[in-house]
């Protein structure tokens, strides 16, 4: 059998893709279909079998600041602290797991995409038709379509009777097409091939017969499930930064504790005190350092502000299905959108109405029909509206429902808005075809009246009609006329609306009926009208120093002008522009501001999503069909509408539950926010074990005792580094959250004026801890009042660290009660170093109970360090 490349189908009369595909109008014989079958393989999706999942579970403690913590696992044990061993393991156990199922569930979309060719079809072999599995369709099969169908496989038509094919999951465009068996030239998009059909779509009307071009993977969903396995995964801005910080964090600590250990060893050695019991203390005060600098807390603060975030998103009509896509999101600087359905209503809407007697506005949107007329108008325009028409629309005390082409819903709710109620009976019809492009009906009346009605494109409406109603009359049809109802029709198609002519004449009972000598009576203009919600949303997002790319599958013309309408401007491009283009000439389209793709395919989807990320965008894309499946999964974010398909959602980080843009807009703000509470939380724990590693080296460099032992140092990580940073989680943002340009791909986790505030803190911190240290003589070397000079060291620093809570909540403007949940963490710290201090177990921790006076000398030293931080933030912030 010779084979021709897919995209040469298009090009030939249907006899002549039989010949060349080795079948007739009659199909194959049985077994001519079974040797196919066997050569070329079943109709189905062959997806490779991906990473095994004990690979993906060990890949997620391929992270440097995993391995610090697994540091801090061993020195805990090697010193004792088997309790804050097993902490630590739990916590990366449950991380892990996390992370498991998220990459797991990742690797669905593809078994979605199989799940997709699951149907059955009528074929006809040796001449005779049957139902089959679409699993053992072949090329050459000739397969025949009826209303309701799922396209099995791509194919040629043959024939087709009133056919349209719903093809949205492939092209994104918002009305059915419809097919045909013409000839067409090799120019043609997917999405105008008319007179092919694709897998996976669906038939809305009409009747067809096709025979079969390409079967499983040679398929158009076929080749897209080959892009879906080849998207790559990038790691999220999160993990980019945090893989960073802990790479450059387990460097300082590092340095630190054999810093210390060094000093210590050599001052020992050249007092000529150096023993084997001191080099053991050394080493054990040295790895209490590294695990005391470690901050434990940050992978549990990191999980449960991503939980929260999910939560607060569920809110806001946002399925979150990849954790760590939250807070990617919120450092996302390119949206791209699809239109029908996330920008638009994905309800064809009529909006004008027009007469030579004058027009109409209709209010509302949708096939809700709840609206009314600006003015009025001969209500014969809106009859005709409704007696041409196939589609049913209902309406009663369970609401609205509908059935049909989008286009004669439409019509439908137009009618109910003008108070249009059908009456009489349909007595003939012929039907619409997209050669003749009109349709006409035969009705009688209540009264026994008949009347012929006629829709249609207006310049094949026009040459019918001898007349027109004009101010209650009937006259006739001029030239002048009809050059005012051409340039109405112009009009609104400069608007992007679609526009058809409606015409009529009184008939006789049982006469044939022809589509000539009508009378004209005016126009309906209808669109797939924009949400009312999404243009202050698309303001909001640019606020936000996002920039909202539009990619769609309609034309030029539709996408500019809805463009237009939501605030996305700039310029346009199409599919068959981007097939001229390489990567360098696409980078500079969208870096001279191209922000409309009209007529695009997958491929050029992906191939937008993937230029904007080399040149360094964090991108964010919408989509609903399996067109979309690919870019959705190379995109740093993949956002499906909850109407869309099973694909879409799959490769998705995110499920709209609402298919509206505004929830997008939602989810960035919230992403943001999540980013700041994670932040807040790694400078309070940054902060607080700067201050007990300077503590430290500060007084072994001076030659001072030790002010903080090993078990101190740890009981001061876990009080500390708990319950207030995990408090963080749940702190609200600032209003100005969506007025700050985006981050930087490569920005670090804490930009410089945090980690300014972080040094201040920490030095500021420590220099009042040695003020105390050296006041109860701990900088001499008796050994008297070294226990008491300790615990004065040991409670300032929890108190320093609580006070450390306000202080970074405040350098993000955060009012000082906004949440509980901070002040029940400071309370609960300060209580259980309470605890420790005034009963017996002191005496494990060698610390002694502090008097009246002693208390007062602690809080006056933590007074002055928050007046020199609040100093400093006035100072800072008022600059």
């Amino acid at each position: 059998m010779e084979r021709t490349p897919f995209k040469t189908y298009h090009e030939r009369e249907g006899s002549a893709v039989l010949e060349i595909l080795g079948t007739t109008k009659k199909g194959l014989a049985s077994q001519e279909a079974e040797k196919r079958l066997e050569q070329n393989g079943r109709n189905e999706l062959r997806v490779e079998s991906g990473i095994q999942p004990w690979m993906i579970f060990l890949r997620q403690f391929q992270n440097f600041i995993i391995y610090i913590l697994f540091f801090a696992v061993i020195f805990s044990l090697l010193i004792g602290e088997y309790v804050d061993s097993t902490i630590i393991l739990i916590i990366l156990v449950i991380n892990a797991l996390i992370g498991f199922y998220q990459e797991l569930s990742a690797q669905r979309s593809l078994e979605a995409l199989k799940r997709l060719g699951s149907v059955w079809a009528t074929v006809i072999r040796d001449g005779v038709r049957r139902r089959i599995d679409a699993k053992e369709l072949v090329v050459g099969d000739i397969v025949v379509l009826e209303p309701g169908d799922k396209v099995p496989t791509d194919g040629r038509i043959l024939e087709a009777t009133r056919l349209h094919i719903d093809e949205s999951i492939l092209t994104g465009e918002s009305l059915p097409s419809a097919k045909s068996s013409a000839v067409l030239d090799s120019s043609k998009q997917i999405a105008d091939q008319h007179n092919m059909v694709f897998s996976s779509t669906a038939v809305v009307s009409g009747h067809g017969k096709i025979v079969v071009t390409a079967t499983g993977m040679e398929t158009e969903v076929g080749k897209i499930t080959e892009l879906v396995a080849t998207s790559a995964d990038e790691m999220t801005p999160l993990q980019r930064r945090l893989s960073v910080f802990g790479k450059k964090l387990g460097l300082v600590i590092i340095a630190i504790s054999v810093t210390v250990f060094l000093f210590l060893a050599f001052r020992t050695h050249f007092n000529g005190t150096f023993t084997t019991e001191l080099f053991v203390s050394f080493l054990f005060i040295s790895i209490s350092l590294a695990v005391a600098a470690v901050p434990t807390a940050l992978p549990a603060v990191v999980t449960i502000s991503l939980a929260i975030g999910v939560k607060r998103l569920l809110a806001k009509k946002a399925l979150v299905r990849q954790l760590s896509s939250v807070e990617t999101l919120g450092s996302c600087d390119v949206v791209c959108t699809d239109k029908t359905g996330t920008l638009t209503q994905n309800q064809m809407t009529v909006r004008h109405g027009w007469t030579l007697d004058g027009d109409t506005t209709l209010s509302g949107v949708g096939y809700d029909p709840i609206g009314d007329l600006s003015a009025e108008l001969n209500p014969l325009l809106f009859q005709a509206g409704m007696r041409c028409n196939n589609a049913r629309l209902t309406i009663d005390e369970n609401g609205t429902s509908y059935f049909g082409d989008p286009t004669e819903v439409a019509l439908l709710v137009a009618a109910a808005k003008a108070g249009i109620s059908e009456q009489g009976s349909r007595l003939d019809e012929i039907p619409f075809s997209s050669e003749r492009k009109l349709m006409s009906v035969l009705v009688r009346d209540e009264n026994g009246e008949c009347t012929v009605f006629t829709k249609g494109a207006v310049d094949q409406l026009l040459p019918r009609c001898k007349a027109v109603y004009r101010n209650g009359a009937v006259e006739p049809l001029g030239d002048r006329v009809r050059q005012q109802i051409l340039d109405q029709a112009e009009e609104y198609g400069h608007e992007a609306m679609r526009v058809l002519g409606f015409a009529c004449k009184a008939a006789a009972d049982g006469d044939e009926f022809e589509e000539a000598d009508l009378v004209f009576i005016g126009l309906q203009a209808m669109i797939d009208p924009p949400r009312e919600d999404v243009a202050p949303a698309v303001v909001k997002t640019h606020g936000a120093g996002i920039r909202v790319i539009m990619m769609t599958g309609d034309y030029k013309t539709t996408a500019l002008a809805i463009g237009k309408e939501v605030g996305i401007e700039g310029g346009v491009c199409s599919g068959d522009e981007l097939d001229t283009m390489d990567e360098p000439a696409l980078v500079e389209e969208l870096r001279k501001g191209t922000n409309v793709f009209a007529r695009v395919a997958p491929v050029h989807k992906q191939r937008i999503v993937n230029a904007l990320q080399e040149e360094g965008y964090t991108v964010a894309m919408t989509g609903d069909g399996v067109n979309d499946g690919p870019a959705l999964k190379q995109a740093n974010v993949g956002i499906a509408v909850g109407s869309g398909t099973e694909v879409a959602k799959e490769a998705s980080d995110f499920v709209l539950l609402d298919d509206s843009f505004s929830h997008i807009a939602n989810a960035i703000e919230e992403g943001r926010g999540i980013y700041d509470n994670i932040q807040k939380s790694i400078m309070l724990l940054l902060s607080g074990n700067l201050g007990e590693v300077l503590i430290i080296f500060l007084a072994v460099v001076l030659g001072w005792n030790l002010p903080l032992t090993a078990i101190l140092l740890l009981w001061v990580n876990m009080v500390t580094d708990g319950a207030p940073a995990l408090a963080f989680t749940l702190d609200p943002f600032g209003s100005d959250i969506m007025k700050r340009v985006p981050k930087g791909r490569d920005d670090n986790i804490l930009p410089g004026p945090k980690l300014a505030l972080i040094t201040v803190l920490g030095s500021v911190g420590t220099f009042f801890a040695l003020v105390l240290f050296a006041l109860y003589g701990g900088s001499q070397p008796d050994q008297g009042q070294l226990v008491t000079a300790q615990t004065m060291v040991f409670s300032y620093v929890i108190l320093y660290e609580m006070v450390l809570v306000f202080v970074i909540r405040r350098s993000y403007h955060v009012p000082l009660m906004a949440n509980k949940w901070v002040w029940a963490a400071v309370i609960f710290s300060i209580g259980l170093q309470l605890i420790l201090v005034y009963t017996p177990m002191n005496q494990i921790f060698k610390i002694t109970p502090l008097t009246l006076g002693q208390l007062v000398h602690l809080l006056v030293a933590t007074l002055f360090f928050w007046l020199v931080t609040r100093l400093y933030l006035f100072v800072t912030q008022k600059s």
